[in-house]
């Protein structure tokens, strides 16, 4: 009986052993740079993700200020982008030229993202440092309009 009873116990030990150590190896999403993520390593920062889509003309006409942000708020705010349609890597390539886009841009999510994928474009997302979606902000933003919404949110 006692030996039943280690061996169970050894046998929850080793699955719960192999959880943790999935959970430490496992990644969310992977970026445009094949770089992969983890929004475990974001925790305590403010995350921005900015859904788009070429057909989308007022999400072209933001990438400048999204650059803009993305360039002297980097520091204090994590950017990201997303492709509302499906585009390969070579496509994605070209927008990012054409359009230069100068901040990652999340290609594939091996886990759920904190928020769904919107309705209507443009759309960005303000995550908090807790993981959790502060604000979705709908149509064309500007670095300062972010920075803003950032810092309201802030005091709350």
């Amino acid at each position: 009986m006692l030996r039943k009873f280690l061996y169970s116990l050894l046998i929850i030990a080793g699955l719960l052993g192999g959880m943790y150590g999935y959970s430490l190896v496992r990644t969310d999403f992977r970026t445009d740079d094949d770089v992969a993520h983890k929004w475990r390593d974001y925790e305590g920062q403010w995350v921005v993700v900015n859904y788009f889509a070429l057909w989308c003309a007022p999400c072209l006409r933001e990438m400048p200020e999204l650059n803009q942000f993305y360039l002297h708020d980097g520091e204090q705010t994590t950017l990201f982008a997303i492709s509302y349609d499906d585009v390969s890597q070579d496509e994605l390539v070209e927008i990012k030229r054409k359009f230069d886009i100068q901040f990652p841009v999340i290609t594939h999510a091996e886990q759920p993202l904190p928020m769904e994928k919107p309705n209507s474009l443009p759309a960005t997302f303000i995550i908090g440092p807790d993981g959790e979606v502060k604000k979705q902000l709908l149509g064309e933003q500007s670095a300062a309009s972010l920075r803003s919404a950032i810092d309201i949110l802030k005091t709350l």
